[in-house]
């Protein structure tokens, strides 16, 4: 098995031994890690309210598909992890303005907490078509 590292600075710079993906299978199955609502230019949680992280979860998931060469609709399974379940709904809310149908695969989990202080966090698998050899 081949592991081909995908990386972006228009995303959170990896803060642990982690990648932001990797791409396996002839870069066809991308595996997204965990994207937390930091702001990649400053590496700060963007706001205090649940909106906004969610939104910027969703743009740095954005712009990892991107780097791997694909969009958020690739996704075939995303994991979501909130630290207050009663947020769900405003995550089904938010979600319907990145993802069109067929909606992927789902998990929301409600844990007790995340890095830095965020209240949602986001990771998933992208499947994308194969390039043209």
């Amino acid at each position: 098995m081949q592991k081909n590292i995908i990386s972006t600075n228009k995303a959170p710079e990896a803060i642990g031994t982690y990648s932001q993906a990797v791409a396996v299978t002839g870069g066809i199955t991308v595996y997204l890690s965990g994207q937390i609502p930091l702001v990649p230019e400053t590496m700060e949680i963007v706001g205090d309210g649940i909106n906004e992280q969610i939104h910027q979860v969703f743009k740095n998931l954005s712009a990892v598909c991107e780097a791997a060469g694909g969009d958020l609709n690739n996704i075939v399974k995303l994991n979501i992890f909130l630290t207050d379940l009663s947020h769900f709904p405003t995550v089904n809310e938010i979600m319907a303005q990145y993802f069109s149908q067929p909606y992927p695969a789902r998990a929301a989990l409600g844990i007790k907490e995340l890095p830095r202080g965020a209240q949602v966090e986001m990771d998933g698998v992208l499947v994308k078509e194969a390039d043209p050899e």
